[in-house]
């Protein structure tokens, strides 16, 4: 059953109730284009769509009605349910939905929650597709409420919590993380529509919240917004994916001091290394924490399959409570796994002497520059430490001499004008040579690819930068 809705009672009550009954729930990305909609409902399988008749400025009847003949191309969606004050033909309202809801007897509704197997298949959940088609992930009763339970706990959820949700409840770390972790804990949770950091600031006040659940982008714009010395922030202890080392540290001592970083998949049911709020601020700040109880980690050279040492950089190899395997896909299901039943990530990452990992980028990302290997987040911190620089995002050009070179796309914070010869510069102190990027692109958020689930598609950062870019020219700006 797919849920095309943005955040509201509504998805909530929705996904409950299809897990009561058994069901499997798909979320559907309220972001996608037509044709993004139209693979995931056919691939999916489903049988019943709920969705609101539009999110912020997408027309979903629109977009439905030009999909049109809809039986014809999903022969096995049988009902429609939408929200809102427009219609589909054929379709059926919510209100007119919940009604005939109303006359099923509970009897009914209980004896056949009763034949819920824990193993069976709750989430369907779809990759972002950044390099390949969208997989879905089929993630079970069992491992989302047993992982969740343990996110809650390293975490610190409890009935004093409420959360403050701007995140997208279609996303993994939406539905799984903060939601039934949270209320398995009986936390309370503020959702927001969509996110507002104006109206984020007025529900932390409001409320009281005590966490945020978002990521970086949404974490700046809260602290950072002109406006937030008006709020009242004070209960504001606990937060999700702060940022970079060095602006984590600074949003800890000022403002959220039991802020964590955390490392998980959407196979991975959620989170599988969580910081602890009372672990040391610099483990906080340059670590994704220790794996929870039902993980296992490991660190592999992914070219000749050696197990890796503390402190040694390779891919991160997981094992646990892992995803049931991906929808009608199981070549790329078995391809996931190595010989030993590791999941492979396809993630960078060290591993230090207490069991900390520090994730280091996606090793399909991985440079090498003159037969050398770079990482790119690394280069990444280095240039964001740089005073008049929000961002800093870093790929590979190619090159005939080299193979590659490392290039920089760079935002600065606002009113502030670095050129690329200042972050050069800087640069040349703090990195090896052979990292320190020859080719710097000043750039404006809005320039960035995005993947359908917002996230920076690192595979199309190469777009930023003309084709013509060699190392005879060492650095453009962006004229904006």
């Amino acid at each position: 059953m797919g849920l095309l809705l943005g955040n509201s009672f509504e998805w909530v009550a929705a996904n409950f109730a299809i897990q009561h009954l058994g069901g499997t729930m798909v979320a559907l990305n309220s972001w996608y284009t037509a044709g993004e909609l139209s693979y995931v409902i056919e691939h999916s399988d489903i049988s019943l769509l709920v969705m609101h008749d539009h999110i912020l400025k997408t027309d979903y009847i629109e977009m439905m009605s030009g999909l049109q003949p809809l039986a014809e191309r999903f022969p096995l969606l049988r009902e429609i349910i939408v929200i809102g004050s427009r219609s589909l033909e054929g379709t059926v309202s919510w209100d007119t939905f919940i009604a005939r809801a109303g006359q099923v007897a509970e009897a009914e509704v209980l004896a056949n929650s009763e034949t819920v197997d824990p193993d069976s298949v709750a989430y369907q959940l779809y990759t972002s597709g950044s390099t390949a088609r969208p997989k879905g992930v089929m993630l079970t009763h069992r491992h989302l409420i047993d992982n969740t339970w343990e996110i809650g706990v390293r975490m610190h959820f409890g009935p004093q919590d409420v959360i403050y949700m701007p995140l997208s409840l279609f996303w993994g770390m939406g539905c799984m993380n903060m939601l039934i972790g949270p209320l398995a804990h009986r936390s309370h949770i503020v959702l927001q529509e969509h996110f507002d950091a104006t109206e984020g600031l007025e529900i932390v006040d409001r409320y009281g919240a005590t966490l945020l659940a978002g990521t970086p982008n949404i974490i700046h714009a809260i602290f950072q917004h002109p406006r937030a010395t008006e709020y009242d922030l004070s209960t504001l202890k606990k937060g999700t994916a702060l940022a970079t080392p060095e602006a984590s540290r600074q949003i800890i001592k000022a403002v959220m001091p039991y802020g964590v970083h955390c490392y998980g998949l959407t196979e991975t049911h959620g989170f599988a290394t969580v910081n602890d709020g009372n672990d040391p601020i610099d483990r906080r700040c340059t670590t994704e924490g220790r794996p929870m109880p039902g993980w296992e980690i490991r660190i592999v050279d992914p070219e000749t399959e050696m197990v890796l040492g503390p402190g040694e950089m390779g891919e991160i190899r997981l094992r646990g409570r892992m995803m049931a395997g991906y929808y009608k896909n199981p070549e790329a299901t078995a391809a996931a796994y190595d010989a030993e039943g590791w999941f492979k990530t396809g993630d960078l990452g060290v591993v230090d002497e207490e069991g900390y990992l520090s994730f280091r980028g996606r090793f399909k990302e991985m440079l090498k520059t003159g037969g050398i290997n770079v990482a790119p987040v690394e280069v990444e911190e280095v240039i964001m430490t740089h005073p008049d620089v929000e961002e800093a995002f870093v790929t590979g050009l190619p090159d005939e001499v080299q193979g590659e070179i490392v290039a920089a796309a760079v935002i600065a914070k606002a009113g502030r004008a670095p050129t690329p010869d200042d972050i050069k510069t800087y640069c040349a102190t703090r990195l090896a040579k052979f990292k320190q990027p020859r080719v710097i692109r000043m750039i404006r958020h809005e320039d960035l690819p995005l993947t359908t689930t917002r996230k920076v598609h690192r595979m199309q950062l190469r777009t930023l930068f003309p084709a013509s870019v060699s190392t005879k020219a060492d650095a453009i700006s962006h004229s904006a």
